[in-house]
């Protein structure tokens, strides 16, 4: 079974962060830039939390607040649930569908390393079922 770890080595561990000062319309606008749901929020090397566009649809959208005057900090998730390299994929994705959540940062120690999302592991999975169909098949052809 795969681990976290093999995930990163495949996708990288590029960290797409912002800070918690940061107003959500700058948040909103980078994660449209670089085509991603969610953004570490970071002060220096440390990890406060994690802004994502479900925050944004509920804590501002909804709620009629301005993207503008409405800092990052302000509707952040700061109760995060992470993992490490050495965690599998399985139980990245029980972690995922027991929490409803999305997105999980990748730590060592304090330190960030990456993050992976649910659509991360669910290729995972599907390249795991791919490659033992195939030695399947090499297997009762012979």
């Amino acid at each position: 079974m795969k681990l976290v770890q093999h995930l990163l080595d495949s996708k990288g561990t590029e960290i797409i962060s912002i800070v918690q000062e940061a107003s959500v319309y700058d948040a909103i606008k980078l994660m449209a830039e670089r085509g991603v749901g969610s953004l570490l929020v970071m002060d220096g090397d440390e990890l406060k939390g994690i802004v994502t566009e479900r925050d944004y649809a509920r804590k501002v959208i909804i709620k009629g607040r301005s993207s503008e005057s409405t800092q990052v900090h302000e509707i952040m998730t700061i109760d995060l649930v992470t993992t490490t390299g050495a965690q599998t994929v399985n139980e990245c994705m029980t972690i995922m569908s027991e929490k409803r959540i999305r997105h999980l940062p990748v730590m060592s120690g304090k330190e960030v390393v990456g993050l992976i999302s649910i659509g991360d592991l669910v290729q995972a999975i599907i390249s795991d079922q791919q490659e033992e169909i195939e030695q399947l098949e090499n297997y009762i052809s012979g």
